[in-house]
């Protein structure tokens, strides 16, 4: 009879599906990327099972547990499992790689299908995840996109990807744009630890032989923080800094962030904490020319007054080989012009 065996995070590579058994809130908090979720416990029955095990034994917590995970394996065997050929080879978690895992896996391999279990579960892969991400990013050459909001930074590392290159582009993972205005809508940040998760998964990837494109990022990225060392290796990697005109920054931007534009109401929230900065006055005619609908100009006025300041402040203090740039001198800023740039980048 086929038993599940134990394996180490190092290992998680040559599985066809990744297991995490855990509940939906802590497979929603992080999880290993690319993982199913198949809880044997729903959120509601975690709490109980553990109300019973503090107020009532251990023993009943058990029995309880056991019914509860009893009945949830068998509904993923009847539903997310069903049409596992003979040949799949499942690797599962839980927390700690204890009860959990352990029952899911016996299970999975009495049936014959080749089941590991990842040992000391999602513990165990989050210490790995936090040493890798201090070891990692030294073994890379990076090539750090800067330039003036509205250069068109994150379109330059799109488009550098569609032409082979590797990037890391920790905007996307973050789901934020990076700046006061960078939330996006309709999407939520992903907890730190789902984005330590993501920033691994990317750099495990890369090839050490050949150099990695990131932009320019300060400390924290919305309301998450760039690991240290990758931030470390960013500030002494060597420098992309692309120069355009304002125009085409402004046009730029309005594509980018369209939905203020639907919405003066919105903008004005998150133009409200610059008033310590700027001062009441500017905010309000900031305000006044997006209830007119002159963007131009307010895109434009925001640019000149607070954005090119606090980057000309910020990129010269933290990226140290700046004056060395290669320089990106571009009239336009649409796709095309950024192929090319691209292109003349990798040659």
């Amino acid at each position: 009879m086929r038993e599940a065996k134990d394996v180490t995070v190092a290992q998680l590579s040559g599985y066809d599906d990744i297991i995490d058994v855990r509940s939906p809130a802590e497979y929603a908090e992080d999880h290993i990327p690319g993982a199913i979720s198949a809880p044997v416990l729903s959120n509601e029955e975690r709490a109980r099972v553990g109300t019973v095990y503090s107020q009532v034994s251990p023993f009943e917590a058990k029995k309880l547990g056991a019914a509860l995970i009893s009945r949830n394996i068998a509904r993923h065997l009847e539903t997310l499992f069903k049409d596992k050929p003979k040949g799949w080879k499942p690797l599962v978690y839980c927390w700690r790689g204890g009860q959990r895992s352990g029952a899911m896996a016996i299970i999975l391999a009495q049936i014959g299908w080749n089941t590991s279990r990842l040992e000391g579960g999602y513990k165990a892969y989050r210490r790995h995840v936090l040493a890798e991400l201090q070891r990692l990013p030294e073994r890379y050459t990076f090539r750090v996109v800067c330039g003036a909001t509205g250069s068109g930074k994150s379109r330059l590392l799109q488009a550098l990807h569609e032409q082979g290159a590797q990037v890391l582009d920790l905007e996307q993972l973050a789901k934020h744009r990076g700046s006061l205005l960078g939330n996006l809508p309709d999407e939520r940040q992903p907890s730190q630890k789902m984005f330590d998760s993501l920033v691994w998964n990317a750099l495990r990837g890369f090839d050490a032989s050949r150099p990695v494109f990131i932009e320019a990022e300060s400390k924290k990225i919305g309301v998450l923080a760039v690991p240290d060392a990758l931030l470390d290796a960013m500030r002494a990697a060597e420098c992309v800094l692309i120069e355009a005109p304002v125009p085409a920054r402004v046009k730029l931007l309005m594509e980018d962030y369209g939905h203020f534009l639907r919405d003066p109401a919105l903008l004005a929230k998150r133009l409200a904490p610059l008033s310590e900065l700027h001062g009441h006055k500017v905010i309000a005619d900031w305000n006044a020319l997006a209830e007119q609908g002159q963007w131009d100009a307010l895109v434009e006025d925001l640019l000149v007054r607070h954005y090119d300041p606090a980057y000309r402040r910020s990129t010269s203090a933290n990226f140290q080989r700046l004056k060395e740039a290669v320089v990106l001198q571009l009239t336009t800023l649409d796709v095309e012009q950024l192929r090319k740039a691209g292109a003349a980048l990798l040659a």
